[in-house]
């Protein structure tokens, strides 16, 4: 056996939220991840297009 491969593992935490509590919140943040991604490119188009660079 090798000792590095067991060696320095990271003790796992145990998970106690509830599935889908957590779908419910991980959805949610993924949502506004994707506003905040949509406006990002809109303001990133916008400003490209100010200096005559429109795609």
């Amino acid at each position: 056996m090798t000792p590095g491969r067991y060696v320095g593992i990271e003790d796992v935490e145990e998970d106690s939220e509830p599935f889908e509590d957590k779908m419910v919140r991980l959805t949610s943040e993924l949502a506004e991840q994707f506003a905040k991604s949509r406006h990002l490119e809109d303001e990133i188009r916008k400003r490209l297009g100010g200096i005559g660079f429109d795609f």
